[in-house]
This record gives C-alpha cells, sequence and structure tokens, in this order.
C-alpha cells in the first residue's frame, strides 16, 4: 500500500517548487484517483504483452512475476448462490468492485470438486444452449457475463465459486482545516490511502503532476512529469 500523504506532499513540493500554482485536497483526490486506475488497468495490457516473449528464472526480475505480484492484492474468491442458473455478483463481498472475473467453477458431490465452468460469448452461449450436441451439462458447465449477473448451464446447479480481481478503493485524502491550512485527518471516515503495490508511489507522483499541470495550465510541469512517465515506461518494458 502507498501512503496517500506522502504522495500527497511530494505533490505540492514539486508542484509548488517554483510556484506555479496550489493544488486544493478536492483536486488532489480526483487526480489521485485517476492516476491509480491509469496504473491499474495497465497492469493487464502488459501482462498481456509481457506474455509474448521470453521470460526468465528469476523470480524477483521477471516481469510477469512483478505484475502478478502487483495484481493479487486485488484477488478476491466467494462462493455465490443462485437459482435458476442466475448467479448475483453483487451476492459476493467487494463485488461492487468488481473488474476482471477470473474463475468460475462449482463443486460437484458426483465428479469432484471444483468443477470448471467454462467462459463464452453471450452469442455462443446461446448457440452452445440450443444445439443437442453441445448443450453444456454438469461435466461440462459454461456461463456467460451480464451485467453483474452470471448466467450459467445447466441451471440446476445452485452455488458457485468465484475468483476474481476488484479495483482498487477509491483514494481520499481527508483533512481538516487549521488556520487557512488542511491538515491531513487520518481519523475520518472515508480516509482512504492507495492500494497499489509500494513500489507505485513513485509513478503515482509522476501521472498526479502530469495531471495538475494540465488544471494549472502550466505545460513546463505537464511536459516534465509525461517526459518521466515514459522514461519509466521504456525501462520496464527493455
Amino acid at each position: 500500500m502507498v501512503n496517500i500523504d506522502t504522495v500527497y506532499q511530494r505533490v505540492l513540493a514539486l508542484a509548488n517548487k517554483e510556484q506555479r500554482g496550489y493544488i486544493t485536497p478536492q483536486e488532489f483526490n480526483l487526480f489521485a484517483n485517476q492516476a491509480q486506475m491509469d496504473i491499474f488497468e495497465q497492469y493487464f495490457y502488459d501482462i498481456n504483452q509481457f506474455l509474448r516473449v521470453p521470460g526468465n528464472n528469476t523470480m524477483y526480475a521477471d516481469p510477469v512475476d512483478i505484475l502478478e505480484e502487483k495484481i493479487e492484492i486485488f484477488h478476491k474468491s466467494a462462493t455465490i448462490p443462485g437459482s435458476s442458473g442466475v448467479f448475483g455478483l453483487a451476492t459476493a463481498s467487494n463485488a461492487q468492485g468488481l473488474y476482471r472475473l477470473k474463475q468460475v467453477r462449482y463443486n460437484n458431490p458426483t465428479l469432484g470438486h471444483g468443477v470448471k465452468v467454462e467462459k463464452l460469448t453471450h452469442d455462443k452461449f446461446t448457440m452452445a444452449a440450443n444445439s443437442p450436441l453441445t448443450a453444456p451439462t454438469l461435466k461440462r458447465p459454461a456461463y456467460y457475463l451480464k451485467g453483474d449477473k452470471i448466467i450459467v448451464k445447466p441451471n440446476s446447479i445452485n452455488s458457485i465459486d468465484v475468483n476474481y480481481i476488484v479495483k482498487p478503493a477509491k483514494v481520499n485524502w481527508t483533512y481538516v482545516v487549521v488556520g487557512e491550512k488542511p491538515l491531513l485527518n487520518v481519523n475520518a471516515n472515508d480516509y482512504q490511502s492507495f492500494e497499489l503495490h509500494p513500489s507505485e508511489e513513485t509513478k503515482l507522483v509522476i501521472k498526479i503532476l502530469a495531471l495538475a499541470g494540465i488544471a494549472i495550465k502550466d505545460p513546463s510541469l505537464y511536459q516534465v512529469a509525461g517526459a518521466e512517465d515514459n522514461k519509466n515506461i521504456q525501462q520496464e518494458k527493455q
């Protein structure tokens, strides 16, 4: 986890170093959440890219292992009850932050525990269900995702185990005003630090500075932060 106050103080110090302008806590929170989601979403594109090239045997330096470690923070699992083959993700803890559904299984007393349910598109699911030869069975169940619901065939299955990835919690630098200066208030009910891996602290600062440069209409701040961000991306993908 990355401490939100550390990032906030660094952003303010760098943005105000040359009297560029002041970033309010409200603006910082907006930029911080945008930066966190940009970094988080990039993980999945990067994994797809790195899987196309040979890795290495050093776990702490293999790019795919590094990314999977960062994503593992957001991995959740839950057992969801259902009826007539319909399972609501809202039943699962943290499902409101669902980002990607990884795997669906169900426990069959005859076939054994953890029978994998195959994921299909809606069209393929419908085609398979309408054909006697390809219709899903208890040995070969299938599902498709419809909004916040998982539709499973055969619909006699009444409980599934899901593995999924949730989005990072929305960050919030909470504060109290002392004199005219906002000061951190970690005791506020809605205080929330970054949930990203600690190694992302510098990247968060850079991305927030780039967004701040746009807001305070300082092209130099945006350009410097953007150049630093591009340099980090090139280093990671070499």
